[in-house]
């Protein structure tokens, strides 16, 4: 497949792999919007994290025993690798919702969008992949505006901030290690892993911080917030099988458009100034990388 499938049943194809993206960002932004009310309405990180992965486990567990059990036969090497891959984006969660209790959903997306500056830097030393000037160039924009974001000469800088940085450098190796199983790793099995190993680690951590909800609605979004997700990496994974992930990929970028209206609408947390001029310079500086690699692609065909 090219940038996207051609003629015109491809371009409904395209139009469709869109449409699953752009979903899917939706959902990852209710999934976040979720988590930000519950922390505001007294409940702990350790706990939406768990059942954030623990509604995901679920669902997946009933869809593998479907039709997928044959899938479960794998290296010992890759399910080492997929476990590795679990732990670190369940670590990323752990920080990303603990900073959600401090940062507004505006702030918290444009940090963890500096990941695909972190996918360039380690593309080198992890995939062997050569880092030209100009991509050490637009990587550089990319942590200007991170620093923008962050502000780490602000008096009143957020710690939360900073340690939203962890999450971003996480989802980095996650992307990674994620393109590395691709061949060999149906979705429905990294799903699988990633809900059992979340679910296994934060369960002793949940029940010791635990809070019972008193309403329906905060049983529902605690409920939400595993289905979100679930959906969310379902109609990602949808997406890329439609079209390539070059082209797909300066519509992830939606991601911080609709956490800006939901962190205004929901928690009346309009982005300021400087988040917003950060923001951007994060989205050129990846917009940049993505359309670089996508012209040495082209010069390595032709």
């Amino acid at each position: 497949m090219a940038d996207a499938p051609q003629g015109i049943g491809g371009q409904k194809v395209a139009t469709y792999a869109v449409g699953l993206m752009l979903a899917a960002n939706a959902l990852f932004t209710l999934t976040d919007t979720s988590t930000k009310w519950l922390l505001a309405a007294g409940f702990g990180a350790l706990q939406l994290a768990f059942m954030r992965y623990a509604v995901q486990c679920a669902i997946t567990c009933a869809t593998v025993a479907r039709g997928e059990r044959s899938a479960l036969r794998l290296p010992r090497r890759i399910w080492g690798v997929l476990v590795l891959r679990a732990l670190i984006l369940v670590g990323a969660t752990m920080v990303n919702f603990f900073a959600l209790r401090f940062l507004s959903l505006t702030v918290t997306s444009a940090i963890m969008f500096s990941a695909p500056i972190f996918v360039c830097l380690l593309s080198g030393p992890l995939l062997g992949e050569h880092i030209g000037a100009r991509q050490w160039g637009f990587v550089g924009i990319g942590f200007a505006g991170v620093l923008v974001v962050i502000r780490p000469f602000d008096a009143q800088m957020e710690w939360a901030a900073a340690m939203m940085l962890i999450p971003a450098l996480g989802l980095a190796v996650y992307s990674i290690l994620t393109r590395k199983l691709a061949a060999d790793v149906p979705p429905a099995i990294m799903q699988l892993a990633l809900g059992l190993v979340g679910t296994v680690c934060l369960a002793p951590l949940a029940m010791s911080v635990w809070t019972t909800p008193d309403t329906p609605r905060e049983w529902l979004l605690m409920g939400a917030i595993g289905t979100f997700a679930w959906a969310g990496h379902e109609m990602l994974i949808r997406a890329h099988k439609l079209a390539e992930a070059h082209f797909l990929m300066p519509f992830s970028y939606s991601y911080l458009i609709y956490m800006a209206i939901m962190s205004a609408v929901v928690f009346g947390d309009a982005p300021d100034l400087p988040t917003a001029m950060g923001a951007g310079l994060i989205t050129l500086s990846g917009i940049l990388i993505w359309h670089h690699r996508r012209q040495l692609e082209r010069r390595a065909i032709h």
